[in-house]
């Protein structure tokens, strides 16, 4: 995933997309390869968002920071997924597509099932 990236956010409500626009997403190894560093750039979100492997307790995790603040995640990689636990109920999913992109997606836990609320997908600008 390492590159700059464009593509297109959208955000759902009740499996309808009620928003999108342009991302511009920029991913770079920082600190000989230590961590992980995502500059996301959209109509409506921007973050930078830094992710650490912790090789004491063995965890990835992933630190969203932006205009409000910054808050800490814990975060698995898992069949070539990187999933991203805001909470018991809510996730964020990275994953590579098929056309050589990826795709960030977040999901919520509606009634046991667990229901997309933003998808951002991405192709190299290159």
């Amino acid at each position: 995933m390492i590159g700059e990236w464009i593509g297109t956010s959208k955000v759902y409500e009740n499996g309808i997309v009620t928003k999108e626009g342009s991302a511009y997403q920029k991913i770079s190894y920082d600190l000989d390869k230590s961590i992980l560093v995502i500059e996301l750039n959209t109509e409506f979100l921007q973050l930078h968002t830094i992710i650490y492997y912790d090789e004491k307790d063995g965890k990835y995790y992933y630190y969203p920071f932006s205009k409000r603040g910054v808050s800490k995640y814990p975060a698995e990689y898992n069949n070539g997924q990187l999933i991203v636990w805001s909470s018991d109920k809510k996730r964020f999913i990275f994953s590579r597509t098929s056309d050589g992109g990826f795709r960030e997606y977040g999901e919520r836990l509606v009634n046991g099932t667990w229901t997309k609320y933003f998808e951002d997908t991405f192709k190299n600008s290159q």
